[in-house]
């Protein structure tokens, strides 16, 4: 099993699992808290078809994607790639917006619907809340496995080990656990999840080249496969430098011979929403309480 693309899985499960899990636990925790742990079910029942639905999306994804031939097979990895990097950077800077208040709006619409005596509208709430999350990640590991170049294994192992330990942290979050810093954990691994999205993205440019839709900037950048080659070629050394190359190209896309339009989107990618991602978040504007109008009852 190839460690780089485990690791990469991974962590997309991890990071993407933690936040569904933090929204779950939020609610059930809300839950519990005002006495309504008879909606539990209604709860899990909601997660449940959320996470169905995003494995049936993946899987049809996968399929999709395997049964496709050349160039065709080309176009839908770098479109689906493309498409994965897009959606992971608008998650981050959502989540970067949303981080400081997310909890108060989700308790917010859980007192609507339990206020509102809805059957359904629990359901839906936790379904929407973790549908964002899944159809996400079932997005990302496709991109992730469509670049894998020791194929989808280790990617999908890596990514339920990944959901696993969120499961366990979503526990952890529910029973009032402390220790976590959670926009630290966030910022972290979102700066691990732009490069990942960068590797991506670059990868996507490479499949265009490949088949001509890019003509532009397609000579190599450098050459550093005497030192670290991301692949076996001949003349380059083995052993552990071939292995940490494989492992940083199927975590960040990394190539030993990258084309010079490649490198320079990576790069650009990289630096550019790192600016973005690490500027201060302006605090969320008070709201003020509106107290009713005694003026005409006077």
């Amino acid at each position: 099993m190839d460690l780089g693309s485990f690791t990469s899985g991974l962590l997309t499960g991890l990071r993407e699992g933690v936040e569904a899990a933090l929204i779950v636990s939020i609610i059930l925790a809300y839950l519990a808290r005002t006495g309504n742990r008879r909606y539990f079910g209604r709860i899990w029942l909601g997660t449940g078809a959320a996470v169905l639905l995003s494995l049936l999306a993946g899987l049809a994804l996968y399929l999709t994607v395997g049964g496709l031939e050349a160039p065709y097979e080309q176009i839908f990895e770098g479109l689906a790639m493309l498409l994965a990097a897009s959606v992971v950077t608008w998650m981050l800077f959502w989540m970067r917006r949303q981080a400081a208040s997310v909890a108060g709006e989700l308790q917010a619409a859980l007192a609507r619907a339990l206020s509102e005596g809805t059957v359904l509208g629990l359901v839906i709430l936790a379904f929407t809340a973790v549908i964002r999350e899944g159809l996400e990640t079932a997005l990302f590991l496709v991109g992730l496995a469509s670049s894998a170049e020791g194929g989808a294994t280790g990617v999908l192992a890596g990514a339920v080990v990944g959901l696993l330990i969120a499961a366990l942290l979503g526990a952890g979050f529910y029973h009032g656990a402390r220790l976590i810093n959670l926009r630290r954990f966030f910022r972290w691994t979102g700066i691990g999840l732009i490069f990942i999205a960068a590797g991506l993205l670059s990868r996507a440019v490479h499949e265009f080249i490949e088949i001509g839709w890019i003509t532009v900037g397609t000579g190599p950048a450098f050459d550093v496969s005497a030192v670290l080659p991301h692949t076996a070629i001949e003349g380059a050394p083995g052993g552990i430098a071939l292995i940490a190359g494989q492992f940083l190209r199927a975590l960040f896309g990394y190539s030993s011979q990258p084309e010079l339009a490649t490198f320079l989107v990576w790069a650009g990618y990289v630096v550019v929403v790192l600016v973005l991602f690490l500027r201060p978040v302006a605090p969320p504007a008070p709201q003020v309480a509106t107290s009713p109008d005694t003026s005409a009852a006077a």
